[in-house]
């Protein structure tokens, strides 16, 4: 079971932060975790990771702005700076400090950005299918082009299913997980299934780090870090290893026959991957 609390990020936009219940025998000092999803996703993604968590530590997967039921204001500011102190704020305003971080791609970089500005209110960090480098002008057109591709709104969430899992071109190959993923991030309106986020806001915050690389800040993260890649995932093998390397005290894990979106759809290989990291510096 999960409790939402309420938080107020930057500009004052409301956020909802989603605590897992642990058993009544765990300590009232548990470590704090905080898990942070990737672009379009939502904080429901990560319930197989924190309810396992939560038997041991105090676990919360935050709602970035823009998406699930956080606050998606028209103008934003969808910068990255915002995010950040999105982060930065629940772990304040929830008092998990020193926090572990667990973040999936674009919460991977905000947890990065974190870790490397506030040192003192982080204690490790878990990197999943996020590059430090540029993706670049093309990879923003291509996406682009992706989001014109939806044909929304869908009658039925079997459609969305069938459409994200084998019916899209962007698919190598069926991928029932990913049906799963998009359909958690769809709600029911007047004219059919639409997503409950805005294309157009998602776009302008993939802009804010696509064209940049993030190797200095990477660098600059001081804690004990995971980086974690699945075999067919976006991270490749050489990047992660060469992130890790850029890491003052990295270490690399992989989860097998899994993709971009590992944790969610290898949920028991991811944390086989990342419970003993867990393990070892939260008992440290």
């Amino acid at each position: 079971m999960e409790q939402r609390t309420d938080v107020t990020g930057a500009d004052g936009v409301s956020l909802a932060a989603w605590e897992f219940t642990g058993p009544p025998e765990r300590r009232e000092d548990a470590t704090g975790v905080l898990l942070l999803h990737g672009l379009m996703g939502r904080a429901s993604h990560w319930a197989p990771t924190g309810r396992w968590l939560a038997e041991r530590h105090r676990a919360v997967a935050l709602d970035q702005r823009g998406h699930g039921s956080s606050g998606k204001p028209s103008d934003g500011p969808f910068v990255r700076e915002a995010y950040v102190s999105d982060a930065e704020a629940a772990i304040e305003q929830l008092t998990l400090g020193p926090v572990t971080l667990v973040g999936h791609a674009m919460g991977a970089l905000t947890a990065w950005q974190l870790a490397a500005k506030r040192p003192d209110l982080v204690r490790a960090l878990i990197i999943c299918d996020m590059r430090a480098s540029a993706l670049g002008a093309a990879s923003q057109r291509e996406w682009e082009d992706w989001f014109r591709t939806w044909p929304v709104p869908f009658p039925t969430l079997d459609a969305v299913r069938k459409w994200f899992s084998e019916e899209d071109a962007w698919l190598e190959r069926p991928t029932p997980a990913r049906g799963d993923f998009f359909a958690e991030v769809m709600e029911q309106r007047e004219d059919g299934w639409r997503a409950v986020f805005s294309r157009r806001q998602m776009l302008k915050t993939r802009e804010t780090w696509v064209y940049d690389a993030h190797w200095e800040e990477l660098a600059q993260v001081q804690c004990p870090t995971l980086v974690v890649r699945g075999l067919d995932g976006e991270l490749g093998r050489a990047e992660a290893q060469e992130m890790v390397r850029v890491l003052p005290r990295g270490e690399y894990a992989e989860v097998e026959d899994a993709g971009h979106l590992a944790h969610y759809a290898r949920p028991e290989a991811w944390r086989a991957a990342v419970e003993p990291f867990l393990n070892g510096v939260l008992t440290r």
